[in-house]
């Protein structure tokens, strides 16, 4: 399991930072502590996976705007929250969305709605994203440095794996029970 880890780890943090979010990058800090993988090899894999997912949301936003997905995005509460967020705050709003429970799906295609001007936004997103990286990487380097000084490290490395897989088993199974709740919602909805 290491030898996987240390080898493909950096591509599931990309990847796992694009689809995902925080907490592939929490994993990522985790297996730096371990020595699987390197810390600023996870904040790059982070940074470009969450960069590069959040500038094409943003181009789509910029370029469909009424295309299925622009628009089914756009329905959201959230986009519409965003959208206000965006006008008053333009800079801020890049820098932070990341950080917003709940918006971070729409606000990239809500500020490629907006008028902000692609250069400001790439700029501002390359920088936001590896803020955020750095962030959560270091969260999850913090905590598997805890975990090693509450463990004394008797079993320390061993622990912090599984707690890097009980990470993310549960962010899976949350996953899959938001999910269906909101699959259940919308039939409740198609059938009223």
């Amino acid at each position: 399991m290491e030898h996987f880890l240390a080898h493909y780890g950096a591509i599931g943090v990309f990847l796992g930072s694009a689809f995902e979010g925080q907490t592939a990058v929490v994993v990522g800090g985790l297996l730096a502590k371990q020595h699987l993988l390197g810390l600023w090899t996870v904040v790059m894999a982070a940074t470009a996976g969450s960069g590069l997912i959040d500038h094409l949301l943003f181009v789509a936003g910029r370029r469909y705007r009424s295309a299925r997905l622009v628009t089914r995005a756009s329905a959201q509460p959230a986009f519409a929250k965003a959208l206000r967020f965006i006008e008053r705050y333009p800079i801020g709003y890049i820098l932070v969305f990341r950080f917003l429970f709940g918006l971070r799906l729409a606000s990239p295609i809500a500020i490629g709605v907006s008028k902000v001007a692609t250069w400001v936004f790439t700029v501002l997103n390359l920088v936001a994203a590896l803020l955020w990286a750095v962030v959560f990487t270091a969260l999850g380097f913090g905590g598997a440095t805890a975990l090693h000084r509450l463990f004394h490290g008797h079993h320390a490395g061993r622990i912090t794996l599984a707690a890097a897989v009980i990470l993310v088993a549960t962010v899976a199974i949350l996953a899959v029970i938001r999910w269906m709740v909101h699959r259940r919602r919308e039939r409740r909805e198609a059938a009223a």
